[in-house]
């Protein structure tokens, strides 16, 4: 993954996510969004598949997102701060073994209107679960993503957990169901929270995101 990036671009990676991140507010309905400045990335994902393990790596800042105790439960975005000069968007994980028909009707409409209304929203960061590869939530998150014309990008999770030839797999079967998708961006984050593999990488995307 590093020889995508350059020995600058992995710098500038490590300079963004080396300065101060905090959180700055949930917010659970579309009137609550903080004004839309400077620029923005979100993290979609599966409950449970490792959102805010990954925003955790990434700042640097442990604790920092914390995951529900119930997955699927969480129905806010949360909004970070790194640095002053990039808001994080932990967006509300999928899969609703245990909410509603209202409950889901209620999160897809908010995600609309926040995809749709956002115009500082740089990325979309779509997580898949190494082990599990895409499943049919993530298939309907890309979906809502082609439909808001909202960039988004795979990263890959838990890669830890798999052997090389599996991963490999997963890989080239993940970049086969994602090649046709008309807001896809090309290229594939195989990360680990847990061992920090592929981090250093993804911090450089995002930081040549600004």
């Amino acid at each position: 993954m590093s020889e995508r990036f350059t020995s600058d671009q992995l710098l500038a990676g490590r300079r963004l996510f080396s300065a101060p991140s905090k959180f700055i507010m949930g917010v659970a309905k579309l009137e609550q969004l903080p004004p839309a400045q400077g620029a923005e990335i979100a993290v979609a994902g599966r409950s449970n598949v490792g959102k805010s393990s990954l925003i955790n790596a990434l700042t640097g800042v442990r604790g920092l997102a914390r995951a529900s105790n119930t997955p699927g439960r969480t129905r806010e975005l949360n909004f970070f701060s790194v640095d002053g000069r990039l808001t994080l968007v932990d967006m509300p994980g999928y899969g609703f073994a245990k909410a509603s028909g209202k409950d889901v009707k209620a999160w897809q409409a908010m995600m609309r209107g926040y995809l749709r209304g956002r115009a500082n929203l740089m990325r979309v960061f779509v997580l898949v679960d190494a082990r599990h590869g895409i499943m049919a939530g993530d298939a309907e998150m890309f979906d809502l993503l082609d439909e808001a014309a909202v960039t988004f990008q795979i990263v890959l999770t838990k890669i830890d957990k798999l052997k090389p030839s599996e991963l490999e797999q997963v890989l080239a079967d993940t970049q086969a169901a994602v090649g046709k998708r008309a807001a896809a961006f090309p290229g594939i984050h195989a990360t680990s929270s847990e061992k920090f593999l592929g981090m250093e990488e993804l911090r450089a995307e995002i930081a040549g995101l600004l």
